[in-house]
């Protein structure tokens, strides 16, 4: 199991200043509804925003995390 807030400070190490919900949708602690509003989405397609947010999960993807539902957004101006 890995908490939403580890979660949350992994994503928050490669993509500081973001605002970042993460919820756990079964009760299990492997499947996650994430939400990243960041600056560094700006200007970049969806896929290169969900790669950035992968990036800073992918060594648990392997084992703790079994699932994501992944939102990502800029903020505006």
């Amino acid at each position: 199991m890995i908490a939403p807030l580890e979660i949350e400070k992994m994503i928050q190490e490669i993509l500081p200043g973001s605002q970042i919900t993460v919820s756990d949708m079964t009760g299990t602690g492997d499947h996650f509804q994430i939400t990243v509003c960041s600056k560094a989405f700006r200007g970049k397609p969806l896929l290169e925003q969900h790669r950035m947010v992968f990036q800073a999960l992918e060594k648990e993807m392997d084992g703790r995390i079994h699932a994501v539902q992944l939102k990502t957004k800029v903020p505006k101006e």
